[in-house]
């Protein structure tokens, strides 16, 4: 299968590309490109895939993504039963050269250099920093073309010299060209609709035309992990957006997410979290 490469263009009369989308719901696939992706979810929740690694959004999350790494939003299923709910990011996309051939180069923009060079593991933005600089992203609408342009260059500064960044990937991750981001593409899609129940390995296996055995090492080599940890890293990061919900009880939550009983879904819960259900809520409250 081909890869899902997106290319993006931006405005005549802009070196990169500002998008403000608002949508039903998100809806690319797995895919990547070879620009830099700074995105911040305006409305909309859901699981986000980027590399490696998989994670819950909400409303206020913010990411710097580097060239070529795959990654995919999915909303959560209400947004496809219901389409008014509605999604809505900001997103902005440049490549190495938008301010001209070396231009991160020069000595005055090696910390803005040491930050792109940085977004081969993806940045997670926090705190302080991710208030600033999505305050300057609405900012931008209303600006002209030049300035824009201006702004960009000051988030870039603010970003390198900020200590609220994070990585996302693991370090084992390297970024490659996805000659396969379809078939993983439906296995996420399949992971997704299917984790609440059992899932049989043999089923997605099925729907790619592979054995289980040729599945299971393809798997791993394009996502640094086991078919039954990712499903499992889904179910918990599910667990834990419902156990800060309070709409249901931890052994509701437990059984919803996909665990056959409470003692699996305690035990791989403090593996992946470090803590039980009942003391991950109670830390989440205690920091409200």
């Amino acid at each position: 299968m081909k890869p899902q490469l997106h290319k993006l263009v931006a405005e005549p009369d802009s070196s990169f590309a500002y998008n403000h989308m608002e949508c039903s719901y998100f809806d690319k696939p797995w895919h990547f490109h070879k620009e830099y992706e700074l995105t911040v979810i305006e409305r909309s929740e859901g699981t986000r895939f980027i590399g490696d690694q998989v994670s819950l959004f909400q409303p206020s999350d913010m990411v710097l993504i580097g060239p070529n790494i795959p990654h995919l939003y999915r909303n959560n299923e209400d947004y496809y039963k219901k389409p008014d709910m509605g999604a809505k990011s900001i997103d902005i996309h440049f490549t190495d050269d938008f301010l001209g051939n070396s231009f991160f180069d020069v000595p005055e923009m090696k910390m803005v250099r040491r930050l792109l060079n940085r977004t081969n593991l993806a940045l997670s933005i926090n705190g302080s920093t991710k208030d600033y600089v999505r305050e300057q992203l609405y900012e931008m609408q209303e600006l002209s073309p030049v300035r824009r342009l201006m702004k960009l260059l000051d988030i870039l500064i603010v970003l390198s010299t900020s200590k609220n960044l994070s990585n996302i990937l693991s370090q084992e991750f390297t970024v490659s060209n996805n000659k396969d981001a379809a078939r993983i593409d439906i296995v996420f899609q399949y992971i997704l609709k299917n984790f609440r129940n059992e899932i049989y390995i043999e089923e997605i296996a099925s729907k790619l035309n592979m054995s289980i055995g040729s599945f299971s090492r393809y798997f791993k080599h394009h996502t640094r992990k086991t078919f039954s940890n990712y499903v499992t890293e889904v179910r918990i990061s599910h667990a834990c957006r419902m156990l800060i919900e309070d709409t249901y009880s931890v052994s509701e939550i437990g059984y919803l997410t996909g665990f056959e009983n409470q003692s699996n879904f305690y035990r791989h819960f403090k593996k992946y979290t470090g803590v039980t259900p009942k003391e991950y809520t109670a830390r989440f409250f205690a920091s409200q």
